[in-house]
């Protein structure tokens, strides 16, 4: 497409799997020496009887074709484990294709994982110049921006302190400051913005509309349909590393989310999901497991468990488990910090689970996305999955059979009572229900 600032043709992307045997798992630098002297001098009758594995192709994309027009908003969606990053990557030119070919025709700033540019050791002023330096920005353009970024993002009283001192908070509001601020022709932005509050998620859904209302092109991948169908004029949908929709970003988030693509299940394994920045570390979400199985049923108890895998111990521990319609608006949260009381010390790494007990599941029939988080102190977060999976909730026995008005997402309690205010009405205050006295 000759006015396309964005050329995407039949790309694909392999990662060659490595799968060792049982026997030996580990291998050590003098088994891998061995290995290859064997080899010299084994026939071709004498097998593998040394190291043992398998190689496995694995396409994260295959086939991926579709161009951008400049100015343009589109929206990536998609499952976790799509290809939704891998495709960023490579338009980022962070990693090479395997196959297929992309046309960039403008200057891209890419918000990938918290900090993706930042030297840790340097001050937020510094990396806001060396940013500004890797996008191709004079000394005297990034100056011109300056005071807009540090106000922005928030940091004045840390500004000439070093990043790796920064909260992940902290970290993304100046990244994502710094990327839409210096002007390029092509923003990419991933669900990174998730680690903000929900405050700096509307300020820079906010930056976003105004980037692109000044006509640059703006690719945007979240789990957050809301937003996609709010920003994005238009969207692509992987699935499995491949196109499955592109169109309207109403039609294809409204066809994503009806789709038997978002399944529910009864264990949901998290490790091999990709995290942001620092995400994961320290303490990593490996799974969700609804004990009383799926789907979850309106009105009655349910009890959910978390996997966390822990490499160092960890004192205050908390952890969360929220529900969001499928458009992305939050509907409750789980937090085990709404008790002060209820602060968990890991005292030795390893996999430990924290079981969630809900007496009374309000939520109303339907299909929810969930997030989970898990932090130690209110700045420091230690893992965090949006849109993790999901999980469908159905009509339980006192579920009523119908809504008042508009149905919604969760179903509140509370008692009605019903008082006579008089027991006659004066004939002049008598009014029929036609308008008529």
């Amino acid at each position: 497409m000759s006015n396309a600032i964005i050329s995407v043709e039949d790309l694909g992307k392999r990662y060659r799997i490595t799968h060792q045997g049982e026997r030996q798992r580990y291998i050590a630098l003098r088994d891998v020496i061995m290995e290859k002297a064997r080899n010299m001098f084994r026939s071709s009758k004498g097998g593998n009887r040394g190291l043992s594995s398998t190689r496995e192709d694995f396409w994260a994309l295959r086939n991926v074709s579709f161009d951008v027009k400049h100015g343009e908003v589109v929206g990536i969606i998609g499952r976790n484990g799509a290809g939704k990053s891998t495709l960023l990557k490579i338009l980022s030119r962070i990693t090479e294709p395997t196959e297929g070919r992309v046309w960039l025709r403008g200057r891209v700033a890419s918000l990938l994982e918290v900090g993706t540019g930042f030297h840790p050791e340097l001050t937020g002023r510094e990396n806001i110049f060396l940013n500004g330096a890797i996008l191709g920005m004079s000394k005297a353009e990034i100056k011109s921006k300056f005071d807009e970024i540090v106000a922005f993002a928030e940091v004045e009283k840390f500004l000439d302190t070093p990043v790796k001192r920064y909260s992940s908070g902290m970290y993304v509001r100046l990244a994502f400051a710094v990327a839409a601020h210096l002007e390029p022709e092509i923003l990419i932005v991933d669900e990174v913005l998730a680690v903000g509050d929900a405050k700096f998620q509307k300020k820079c859904m906010g930056k976003m509309q105004d980037v692109a209302r000044g006509g640059r092109t703006i690719l945007f991948v979240s789990h957050n349909m809301g937003a996609i169908m709010a920003l994005c004029s238009r969207a692509v949908w992987l699935d499995a590393g491949k196109c499955k929709m592109i169109g309207p970003a109403q039609d294809v988030g409204n066809t994503y989310l009806s789709s038997s693509a978002i399944e529910t299940q009864r264990r949901l394994d998290l490790a091999a999901i990709s995290r942001a920045g620092a995400n994961g570390s320290q303490a990593r979400i490996v799974a969700i497991e609804w004990l009383d199985g799926v789907p979850l049923q309106h009105g009655r108890p349910t009890r959910v468990k978390l996997e966390i895998a822990f490499t160092a111990s960890v004192h205050d521990v908390r952890v969360g488990l929220g529900f969001s319609t499928m458009d992305g608006t939050r509907v409750g949260t789980y937090d085990s910090n709404a008790n002060p009381t209820d602060l968990f010390s890991v005292g030795k790494p390893g996999i430990w689970a924290f079981e969630l007990q809900i007496d009374t599941l309000p939520l109303n029939p339907g299909l929810y996305s969930i997030d989970v988080g898990c932090n130690s102190s209110e700045e420091h977060g230690l893992d965090y999955l949006k849109g993790a999976g999901s999980v469908e909730v159905i009509s339980g026995p006192n579920t009523p059979a119908h809504y008042f008005g508009k149905e919604s997402a969760v179903r509140l309690h509370g008692v009605w009572n019903m008082n006579p205010v008089n027991h006659e009405i004066p004939e002049q205050d008598v009014v029929d229900f036609k308008g008529h006295s």
